[in-house]
């Protein structure tokens, strides 16, 4: 009987980071030219307007991801980048939903013990506030990048491509999940988001792995910026604890239950359904 042959794998190394980070840079000086060109022409900066946001976010996300393609992926493979979003029993759904809700009140924990004043931290910490209330002053404009376009292209890149590829190339699961959440974190480029998206990472690529599907991690992060968009339109807050007036504590007791549980039980006790 003759043996099935397997398709060569894309990895992720040296010439996926600078295809990454070139087709990052391309973009962004695509978009800076139009911006220049808009001022020029127009003498209007729109820059920060809800559809330069939602262009420049489309034009950046969609370069970095046909680089590593055109660049590596065809080369490596022969064929073009490819990615399972098929679903999965209904099960799952029942276990990383409420798992991901765990950690981000695990999440939440962690950030708030960060500093938000003092001359180091205050003025990082006021520049934050500034860009995120520039993104959430349209609220439709907030909902169609935070919850749509973010969790697709975002789960694309980091899981799809960097902590896939590192798997495809030999390291171990765990350490390429959590590599891949680092720099997740990293690309947020600020503290108080940093320590949520490292550990809300591990989430969304411990599902990925499980899954072989970028549907539910693409999911779960819409569900996780979705809470997060209405907490602050509704609540001025991004935090339940200050949201609904309970303590910080009971927070994290709360969250490392219901993530213990459930990160138990979608591990150990169901049947998962693999598909690649």
């Amino acid at each position: 009987m003759q043996q099935k042959k397997l398709l060569p794998k894309y990895i992720f190394n040296w010439k996926g980071v600078a295809a990454l980070v070139g087709g990052y840079f391309f973009s962004s000086l695509i978009f800076a030219g139009i911006t220049a060109l808009s001022i020029f022409v127009f003498h209007k900066n729109l820059q920060y307007s809800e559809a330069s946001l939602l262009i420049g976010n489309i034009l950046v996300f969609s370069t970095i991801i046909f680089a590593f393609d055109y660049f590596v992926c065809r080369p490596e493979t022969g064929k073009k980048l490819n990615f399972n979003f098929s679903t999965t029993n209904f099960y799952t759904y029942l276990l990383v939903f409420p798992m991901m809700f765990g950690m981000m009140l695990v999440a939440e924990f962690f950030t708030n013990l960060l500093p938000v004043s003092g001359p180091f931290w205050g003025k990082m910490y006021e520049w934050f506030s500034e860009l995120m209330g520039m993104i959430s002053k349209d609220f439709p404009t907030m909902i169609v990048m935070t919850v749509v376009m973010a969790p697709v292209f975002e789960e694309i890149i980091f899981r799809g491509i960097i902590q896939k590829g590192l798997i495809n190339g030999g390291m171990k699961p765990v350490k390429a999940i959590w590599i891949s959440s680092i720099v997740f974190g990293l690309v947020h480029g600020n503290p108080w988001q940093f320590v949520g998206a490292v550990l809300l990472g591990f989430v969304l690529g411990t599902v990925y792995y499980k899954t072989k599907s970028l549907l539910l991690p693409m999911l779960l992060h819409g569900f996780n910026n979705l809470v997060s968009t209405l907490l602050i339109k509704y609540t001025d807050s991004e935090s339940f604890s200050m949201a609904f007036h309970i303590p910080e504590w009971v927070v994290l007791v709360a969250g490392i239950f219901i993530f213990g549980v459930f990160y138990f039980l979608f591990m150990k006790k169901y049947k998962i359904l693999y598909s690649e």
